[in-house]
């Protein structure tokens, strides 16, 4: 499948998107439905990589971003 059929099912089914590039010779759609989010990769050789993260449903307050940020500046 192309980035242009993937950006068009997208778009039918009213799918938000992003399309950016992380890797050299791929393109990377980020698409985000409620309680998950894909990354769909497209490669210039056609090949695709998917991945797929799902929300546990758990809602955090406020202490969990300082958590996140706090984890995060320890391991740069």
């Amino acid at each position: 499948m192309t980035p242009f059929e993937i950006i068009a099912k997208l778009n039918a089914a009213k799918i938000f998107h992003t399309i950016t590039s992380v890797r050299e010779g791929a393109l990377l759609i980020d698409a985000a439905i409620p309680g998950e989010r894909w990354e769909i990769e497209v490669f210039e050789d056609g090949r695709l990589e998917i991945e797929r993260y799902r929300s546990t449903g758990e809602i955090a307050d406020e202490s969990a971003l300082i958590d996140l940020f706090e984890s995060f500046s320890d391991h740069q």
